[in-house]
């Protein structure tokens, strides 16, 4: 890789923090196989080293490939390089056996601790070592290539459709073959990492694939004249799929008109004709960013909902959940800080609903949607301290009680979501909980109905409660489904706070913001993407009031006709907060 030093959108005369953005492409070969029926399903998680805590924290993982020794994995990993830091990497690779992330459930394969340096620096910037696992060592456990790639400042992306006509025929004795097609991008070495699969259409010789989208960065780094390689294969269940054909081109050769017709052939049989991949559609367009859409006004408005069930033990004992100590944060007050000092900058009044569910209330009923200010149709607190304030109020005011009903505050948020849906807002719901849901059924078609509306839920779980039923509503690994109807896109994050008890609250807390945080610039750029709706112009920048005269001018008549001064355009109010609907 060549350029690491430079640094894309320089600009004369500025200041830049001496990184590049480094784009890490992870495949294995030899991998052990775990399972006695059939091949390792492997996945492969990412961790980068804190430098403060001297601790590995989770970065990323790839998709799973299933029954598949040699994976090369189409996930990327993003991260920042500093060529005067030590970045230490680790990597882990796993035979996965269900859709829990709790990786404990997995079958470890093995590992490498590394530097990112290591891997720039190593030739063609590629890296290749025997995956590590224990007492094990490094025998049989198979290899990992990584290998890094400075990133273009691209913010293009293309669509695609391909269709295939008249395939050779591979299962002779099963039917017809079962296609896909896999996409590569040429390496500065010769050879190529795998970018996109298309989906596998069964049973045919002439299969129409889906169109997909991709960003141009991860199909050629920007550069519309490197080689990209598609390869047709004939899926078999073994993971053993069988070569029908391929053929190379470039994203200069695609975008020059729709309906072309690429010949194919076996790199075995290079003079026997395999089939033709008919190109369908290809759209090339400039992407918007999160950032388009927040320097347009955009605002993130942010509720809170605390969980006030029995299970949480009694207030006035140390040991629970919702004790309050002058001296540290509760878990509960731990998570409202540190998601809300993010969500904070974003939002131009900090007034935020707080609601509390699953206590009695003083009048004997029980609520799964109470204002914490008790303040029904008023419930704004003034910024995060306004929050813990009425939440350490509210303690002593009400009996922990429950059950645990998630649905209730969800479509409570839903309904404001739903009245602004023209990208001028877009709404953050955090819900912090210590139990299991009790209303599963109704909170799952909660969340498929609001995931048609410009929001987002965070699940906070706190304590040592079995929290294995979110990953379902968490949907990273299976999209969400209730009563027959799928969620149109993923609107949930669920975290555990003890993932970051080992670190000090400080550190803790930053860590915990960043994690659940993470997914709502991509779930608020779905909703955008879904919507066809695009930032806004920028609000022009606030503007420094006149210099006052000096004092040997002030009482010249020019000094009082200075020309006006143009005004910063508002960004568009947040959503109505009086009268609040309850309803």
């Amino acid at each position: 890789m060549s350029g690491l030093g430079a640094v894309g959108g320089f600009q004369a005369g500025g200041a830049a923090i001496p990184s590049s953005k480094v784009e890490i492409s992870i495949s294995c070969r030899n991998l052990r196989n775990m399972d006695y029926m059939s091949k390792s399903d492997p996945m492969c998680v990412m961790y980068s080293k804190d430098i403060k805590t001297n601790k590995f924290m989770e970065f990323g993982r790839t998709e799973t490939i299933q029954d598949n020794l040699n994976p090369d994995f189409t996930t990327k990993f993003v991260i920042d390089y500093f060529f005067e830091e030590s970045q230490k990497l680790k990597f882990e690779v796993y035979d996965v056996d269900s859709r829990s992330r709790n990786l404990a459930e997995h079958d470890f394969i093995g590992s490498v601790e590394l530097t990112l340096g290591e891997i720039v620096g190593s030739p063609g910037s590629c890296f290749v070592r025997s995956l590590q696992n224990g007492n094990q060592g490094t025998q049989g456990n198979g290899q990992i290539s990584l290998r890094a790639e400075e990133l273009s400042s691209s913010k293009e992306i293309v669509t695609f459709q391909f269709q295939g006509k008249n395939l050779d025929q591979k299962n002779w004795f099963w039917g017809k073959s079962d296609p896909f097609l896999t996409f590569y991008r040429a390496n500065e070495d010769n050879s190529y990492t795998a970018v996109h699969r298309t989906e596998v259409i069964k049973n045919t010789l002439n299969p129409n694939w889906k169109a997909f989208i991709i960003p141009m960065r991860k199909l050629c780094n920007g550069d519309y004249d490197r080689s990209i390689k598609v390869e047709c294969h004939d899926w078999e269940s073994s993971g053993d799929h069988i070569p029908i054909g391929e053929f190379t081109t470039n994203v200069r050769e695609l975008s020059s008109g729709s309906n072309k017709v690429f010949e194919i052939f076996n790199p075995k049989k290079k003079k026997k004709k395999a089939g033709e991949i008919h190109l369908m559609r290809c759209h090339i367009e400039e992407e918007a960013s999160f950032l388009d859409y927040i320097k347009g006004g955009m605002q993130m408005n942010f509720t809170v909902a605390i969980d006030f069930t029995a299970s949480n033990g009694n207030p006035q004992n140390p040991s629970s959940l919702h004790y309050y100590n002058p001296y540290q944060m509760n878990q509960y007050a731990s998570a409202i800080t540190s998601v809300g000092e993010i969500i904070q900058d974003y939002d131009s009044d900090k007034m935020y609903p707080a609601l509390g569910f699953g206590a009695r209330m003083p009048d004997g009923t029980v609520s799964h949607e109470f204002a914490l200010n008790f303040q029904p149709t008023n419930p704004f607190c003034s910024g995060i301290d306004g929050i813990l304030a009425a939440y350490y109020h509210s303690i002593q005011c009400v009996q922990l009680y429950g059950p645990t009903n998630f649905s209730p505050v969800i479509r409570h948020v839903s309904r404001f979501a739903q009245q602004v849906r023209d990208g001028s807002e877009y709404f953050v719901l955090l819900i912090i909980t210590d139990g299991i849901i009790t209303d599963m059924q109704e909170t799952k078609t909660a969340i498929v109905d609001a995931s048609t509306l410009p929001m987002s839920i965070i699940i906070v779980g706190v304590g040592t409660a079995d929290f294995a039923a979110m990953d379902e509503l968490d949907g990273d690994e299976e999209r969400l489904s209730s009563r027959g109807r799928y969620a149109e896109r993923d609107i949930v994050q669920f975290v555990p706070y003890n993932k970051f008890l080992s670190a000090n609250m400080q550190v803790a807390q930053a860590y915990l913001a960043k994690e659940v945080l993470a997914e709502v610039p991509d779930q608020v750029m779905a909703y955008m993407k879904r919507y066809g709706i695009k930032p806004r112009p920028p609000a022009a920048a606030n503007i420094m009031p006149p210099r006052p005269p000096t004092s040997q001018h002030a009482n010249n008549s020019t000094a009082h006709h200075i020309p006006p001064q143009p005004h910063a355009t508002a960004p568009p109010p947040p959503y109505s907060k009086a009268p609040y609907p309850t309803q």
